[in-house]
């Protein structure tokens, strides 16, 4: 076990049984004395010019606070704390202290979408005890951010009193184990509006998943208006009013930064591309033809891949969106590509004979192309793992990130190829699993990733599982994922809240799965207070009882 994750293990065995910060810091001290919080509390900046973004943070910390109006999860609901409100002490002020130079002072947009190996994320936070001000600090406007976000986790309401029951509290240096903590949504199987994305991006914050995977067009819908490429809106979306415009895009970039989230945007190609049939029906193979014979789910089509015009046409359309977007990062997908497709269609093996290519060589030159047009944008690209385990992509560049999703297990064989990964496997982290089989005629059936993926199992995850020493730094970290085969805005808040939270711990530091359901209630009826609908977790009952409904 590295040394720093035994340090993190050390460090939260003396964690209070019903501490609600989540994720749990790496170094904390916690006392258990209350500490009310003033009428006139304010956050102050002590540096010069601080960005806008910032000073929005702050105002949104003030109004969570004053308006959360949550009452602690315990019998009485705090009545046995209001007992001392009389003679605790008041904290009137917060400072925010940067310790680089103040002419260094970055918006938060701006360190958000920072090189994930360069990002600085850590912070320091003191609440003292006898009502002196508290402080947070951070080498960023990033690392504040997120000292406010724990700093929200700490206040509860009893009769009009706000106050927090963990006075005094320090944290020191915490910042995550991994970079890349994300959460992936499917917008094309089924649509979901800007405000569905907003308040996702909000209960991201507050748990401090950095990275929305944003999977935006798919066989089934063409969402995103690209000016270029009208046509594929046009004919590709659900109706007129199921589609991002390029102001759509931007609203949610910037509001995701503001709250410390870079979107990686994900174009799955070349399979998973149906839908460019409706508007360029030459460019795509076995389009609308026999799904359960040539596609994984309907409908059939992907794109000829060993066309040279296909290929172009998908580097423009890539870069097209990608030089839109701050992010260093983009998804060009490249999983389930279905080769009895290629093998029956006569264009693509026209081609294949003609230039003597296998359809994975020609595979190769397709990713060359597309790749390329992201590489002169400055992006890297992000690809599904049969890229390398399956397909031998040998034209993936050295710093390309793969996404392991087909099993846990196959993180192992993509670090020995030297690539960087993210964990997103379908056995922890798919939270559409479980719901039954959604294809129709198939009254028995289940889904194809049963069983259901509940907030413990996907805790239990080891990063490290079958990883050297030597590998440890190819592991950037990890997403939890939703497939919308079977969800929509109406169940997208409890399928996801507050289960992809456990991923949130997982890849902040190493937490106990003995101490952590209290936490996870606590943020749960937090996420409740601030409009998210998350899932109950268990009988109201137990929540206010922590442990006592454990087997």
């Amino acid at each position: 076990m590295p040394l720093f994750i035994t340090a993190i293990v050390l460090a939260l065995s003396a964690i209070p049984c019903c501490l609600s910060i989540w994720p749990i810091p790496r170094s904390l001290d916690s006392g258990n004395q209350i500490l009310k919080l003033s009428g006139l509390f304010d956050i102050s900046i002590n540096f010069t010019n601080p960005p806008q973004d910032l000073l929005d943070a702050v105002t949104r910390t003030k109004y969570s606070i004053q308006n959360d109006q949550l009452e602690r999860l315990i019998v009485g609901r705090g009545l046995s704390d209001s007992t001392a409100f009389g003679s605790a002490k008041t904290l009137r002020t917060l400072v925010l202290a940067l310790e680089q130079s103040a002419s260094t002072a970055q918006p938060i947009a701006t360190e958000a979408v920072v090189a994930l190996d360069t990002r600085d994320e850590g912070y320091s936070l003191s609440v003292p005890l006898d009502g002196s001000a508290g402080v947070v600090s951070a080498n960023t406007t990033l690392g504040l951010l997120h000292g406010l976000s724990t700093f929200e986790q700490l206040w509860y309401t009893y009769d009009g009193t706000i106050y927090t029951n963990y006075a005094p509290l320090t944290i020191v240096n915490d910042s995550p184990a991994y970079a890349y903590r994300g959460f992936m949504l499917d917008t094309a199987r089924n649509f979901f509006s800007v405000s569905d994305i907003k308040r996702t991006l909000d209960a991201m914050y507050l748990v401090k998943i950095n990275t929305f995977h944003w999977h935006i067009t798919d066989s089934q819908s063409w969402p995103i208006q690209v000016v270029q490429f009208p046509e594929l809106a046009q004919a590709g979306a659900y109706s007129a009013n199921q589609s991002y415009t390029s102001s759509d895009i931007q609203d949610v970039v910037t509001y995701a930064g503001e709250r410390g989230i870079d979107v990686q945007v994900e174009i799955d190609t070349p399979g998973h591309t149906a839908i460019i049939g409706a508007s360029h029906p030459e460019y795509v193979a076995c389009y609308l033809s026999d799904w359960i014979t040539f596609a994984g789910e309907p409908p059939a089509g992907q794109l000829r891949l060993a066309d040279a015009k296909v290929a172009n046409f998908t580097a423009a359309v890539l870069a097209a969106v990608a030089e839109t977007l701050p992010s260093t990062i983009f998804s060009t997908g490249g999983d389930e590509l279905d080769t009895a497709c290629y093998a029956a269609d006569g264009p693509t093996q026209m081609m294949l004979n003609e230039s003597g290519k296998t359809l994975f060589e020609a595979l190769d030159i397709f990713t060359s192309t597309t790749h390329g047009a992201l590489h002169a944008l400055g992006k890297t690209a992000v690809v599904w793992e049969e890229m390398v385990l399956e397909y031998n992509t040998t034209t993936l560049r050295n710093d390309t990130i793969v996404m392991v999703w087909i099993s846990s297990d196959d993180a192992a064989a993509v670090v020995q190829k030297g690539y960087r990964i993210v964990h997103a496997p379908s056995n922890y982290f798919y939270l559409d699993c479980g719901a039954g089989e959604w294809i129709g005629n198939d009254p028995t059936g289940n889904s194809w990733c049963d069983p259901f993926k509940t907030w413990q199992e996907s805790y239990t995850f080891n990063p490290l599982a079958n990883i050297s020493s030597a590998q440890v730094s190819l592991v950037l970290g990890g997403e939890q994922l939703l497939w919308t085969e079977q969800s929509g805005p109406e169940n997208l808040d409890s399928i996801v809240w507050p289960r992809a939270a456990s991923s949130a711990e997982v890849f902040w530091t190493v937490g106990n799965i003995s101490e952590a359901l209290p936490r996870l209630h606590d943020v749960r009826y937090r996420m409740v207070q601030r409009g998210i609908k998350a899932i109950r977790l268990q009988p109201e009952w137990c929540a206010l009882r922590p442990q006592v409904c454990d087997g």
